[in-house]
């Protein structure tokens, strides 16, 4: 049928039976016991790549990156070497799985707090090969355009000024591999402002990964209860206070560089 090309398949059985430890803190977190751990595809130290446990998307291979082994750990406070060394084993994996020629596309992403879509709080990503679906047919380069915070050679941190869903997202786009240090050092900003500076009721966040044109885009978008107007029109809604977000940034990681708005 044409929809199983547009739509993917929830298993909601396998679904009932997934551990949720980021509302219910009683709840034994799986990604802990690495010896109950499914079968580990790759490991880097502490990072491992393993297969999910619970494959709720139909049509699909579902592998679960796990971080570190500090359960109350996150993104946004890792030590550099961490961070580099994490950011630098996912967008191989995601590289190498898009490579083998066995799916449509494969996505990349991380669910972070109890707005994320997220249910275990252990820090990890996802990178799920898609056998139907090409998620690149849904982009368009004005949802990475923004009001540029920081830029280094080959790598530019900006405010989108045409979010794909509304409000506050952050594009950190890559066109030289070798500086993958650098976007990983703005996707941790990132993620540090959207949980400590950037609104007080602020617990979650996506982060996402894109191939585009070319280049590595990843997009961190600070999450609260979607607007209605998205959900039943698909309108996206612009923040009046981007710039002041800019600088905000700007002054507390960057010395208050000022920079222009990308064009």
């Amino acid at each position: 049928m044409s929809s199983s090309f547009t739509h993917l398949l929830f298993d909601t059985r396998i679904g009932s039976q997934k551990p949720e430890s980021i509302r219910n803190r009683d709840t034994k977190c799986p990604f802990c016991d690495r010896t109950q751990l499914d079968e580990i595809l790759a490991e880097r130290g502490p990072i491992l790549l393993v297969k999910n446990k619970y494959p709720v998307l139909r049509d699909s291979f579902q592998t679960v990156l796990i971080e570190t082994d500090e359960c109350e750990s996150e993104l946004s406070i890792y030590k550099k070497e961490h961070l580099h060394k994490l950011i630098r084993f996912g967008v191989d994996k995601w590289l190498e799985m898009d490579r083998s020629g066995q799916y449509a596309s494969v996505l990349f992403f991380k669910n972070h707090g109890p707005y994320s879509g997220g249910t275990i709080r252990h820090p990890h990503m996802q990178i799920v090969g898609l056998k139907h679906i090409d998620y690149r047919k849904q982009l368009d380069s004005s949802q990475f355009e923004g009001l540029v915070i920081d830029r280094r050679p080959g790598v530019e941190f900006n405010l989108s000024t045409k979010p794909r869903v509304g409000f506050f997202e952050f594009n950190v786009i890559l066109s030289q591999l070798d500086r993958l240090d650098q976007m990983a050092d703005y996707i941790q900003t990132a993620a540090h402002y959207a949980l400590t500076d950037f609104h007080k009721n602020c617990n979650s966040y996506n982060l996402f990964f894109y191939q585009f044109e070319g280049q590595i885009v990843a997009k961190v978008v600070p999450r609260f209860i979607t607007s209605p107007l998205f959900i039943g029109f698909a309108i996206p809604q612009v923040a009046t206070r981007g710039e002041e977000v800019v600088a905000e940034i700007r002054s507390k990681y960057y010395c208050d560089k000022n920079l222009p708005a990308a064009t």
